[in-house]
């Protein structure tokens, strides 16, 4: 997605040790690896997620990102004693600390320019439910559930973006009914108020992602992350600007070598090779 870059080398694959790693054909698989927990989130998990998504514009072989679990969860949040009984030996400095890391997981997904697929293979509970807000399309197998748990542990419902990203998804009268109470949302119910982008059967959920991950992969790149881009930057416009912005946009893609591929396939009546530039 960019040609500046530093001098350090890019993580290898293999490097990143708290969840397992693919890139094949354009697409780069996260599969949260600890399936006897479902999925639980470590410190470190949190962490190395935070600077993959970072990492990850900046290779040439990837142009959609999938994030996943191993086995019968999606993400069950954050490991009870692995993070909430650490938790309580920080003072306030490391608290505050850990909440900024855990927001810039969520912040790091949101600005990554890279569609981001969420696979929900089962539960995805607490921090999981906040990780699926994060990507851009949430693909629910029939035995998917959501819980968004932040007040059953004593905390705010707020967290790590909640309160920010899912009113704009299912509206704040929802919203506020998910975050306060906390119950299990069940994948029908998530796909009736809009939650979930699609929903499938269990079996069918790996062809789903697969399909809907090759479309994403061999299309114009460059047109998706920039509407990424300015949908959530008009979150927080007036009208006006949003319409000032989306046109200085559009002009200055009209200019780019996909827009120009578009025509040129067009007249001699084949598909495009978008270049993602």
């Amino acid at each position: 997605m960019t040609s500046f870059r530093a001098s350090a080398p890019l993580t290898p694959d293999a490097a990143w040790q708290h969840f397992d790693l693919s890139v094949a054909d354009g697409v780069a698989t996260i599969t949260l690896n600890r399936p006897d927990k479902l999925n639980a989130l470590t410190f470190e998990a949190y962490a190395d997620l935070r600077d993959l998504v970072a990492e990850l514009p900046h290779r040439d072989d990837v142009r959609v990102v999938v994030l996943t679990g191993e086995g019968r969860g999606f993400c069950s949040g954050g490991d009870v004693e692995e993070i909430i009984g650490e938790l309580r030996k920080l003072d306030a400095s490391g608290l505050l600390a850990f909440t900024r890391m855990t927001g810039a997981t969520v912040k790091a997904m949101r600005e990554c320019p890279l569609p981001i697929i969420a696979a929900i293979n089962g539960v995805a509970a607490g921090a999981g439910s906040v990780l699926a807000l994060a990507s851009d399309f949430r693909l629910l197998a029939r035995s998917a559930s959501f819980a968004f748990l932040f007040t059953r542990v004593g905390l705010a419902g707020a967290d790590m973006g909640s309160a920010y990203l899912l009113p704009r998804i299912v509206g704040l009268g929802r919203a506020t009914e998910l975050l306060m109470l906390g119950d299990k949302l069940d994948a029908e119910t998530a796909l009736r108020i809009g939650l979930a982008s699609e929903l499938v059967d269990d079996d069918e959920l790996a062809g789903r992602t697969s399909a809907l991950a090759r479309r994403l992969a061999d299309g114009p790149a460059l047109a998706y992350a920039t509407t990424k881009s300015l949908i959530a930057k008009e979150q927080d416009m007036d009208l006006a600007g949003a319409i000032e912005l989306e046109a200085v946009t559009q002009a200055l893609l009209m200019t780019s070598h996909d827009h120009h591929e578009f025509l040129d396939a067009w007249r001699e009546g084949r598909r495009p090779d978008w270049k993602g530039r």
